[in-house]
């Protein structure tokens, strides 16, 4: 049974049947464990912000998930080298690869650190027909060197928006986290260790739920217009 669309004359109605006829029935459910990229902000031997990434990288496999982290130590700072860079190559080549990322920063001076910045920097919104963010899930989390603090988050919030990365509801802040984990590195049994807990699964359980469907979520009619329009351009070309 078709069906009429209203009258708006400012769209092309045509471009709008991939949103207004999609059959879910046909979506099919990958296989493979769920693939997650984690990246942390600071270079300090005894780096928190690393130390929270590998709890959360524990946590991930415990559930099944194919985790991988990336070592920010050699990347250089945005247009500081060419996008051939090995650290550079690496780290996009890892972010194509992921389904959900966990980026998690240290606060300074009121806001994510540089590392963490530079990171995502470096990775593209689009890269030719390659969108290494889009669709893809993300988790964030921070330390604290002082009093609990979200500057840090809610700025990656806002970076993972601009990505287009569907951003989970949870989140983890760490106050204090000298004071949470022990000699050997270990974060300790704690109420901010349950918050890790929560998103992380929280994380898990998006990813699976939205990874097959994630091209038909980001898929847009401001980019199915520019695509058609590109199209007719080069038709146009080709006859004349």
């Amino acid at each position: 049974m078709s069906r009429s669309l209203p009258d708006l004359p400012n769209v092309e109605a045509a471009l709008l049947q991939p949103a207004a006829t999609a059959d879910f029935r046909m979506v099919g459910r990958a296989a493979h464990a769920p693939r997650f990229l984690l990246l942390y902000g600071s270079l300090r031997e005894r780096s928190y912000s690393r130390l929270l990434t590998l709890e959360a990288a524990r946590l991930l496999s415990a559930m099944g998930g194919d985790v991988k982290i990336f070592d920010p130590r050699g990347l250089p700072l945005p247009d500081g080298e060419p996008e051939t860079h090995p650290k550079v190559q690496e780290l996009r080549q890892l972010a194509q690869w992921s389904e959900g990322m966990v980026w998690t920063s240290p606060e300074r001076h009121g806001a994510l650190s540089g590392i963490m910045k530079a990171q995502i920097d470096w990775i593209p919104l689009a890269a030719g027909a390659l969108r290494p963010t889009q669709g893809k899930t993300l988790a964030v989390m921070e330390v604290s060197g002082g009093s609990q603090s979200f500057n840090a988050v809610n700025q990656m919030r806002i970076l993972g928006r601009w990505m287009r990365m569907l951003t989970i509801p949870n989140q983890s802040s760490v106050a204090k986290a000298f004071q949470e984990f022990d000699e050997a590195g270990r974060m300790k049994p704690s109420a901010y260790y349950e918050r890790v807990v929560d998103v992380m699964e929280e994380l898990y359980k998006f990813t699976v739920l939205t990874r097959d469907v994630s091209p038909w979520l980001t898929d847009r009619y401001s980019e199915r217009r520019e695509s058609a329009g590109q199209l007719t351009l080069r038709v146009n070309q080709t006859a004349i």
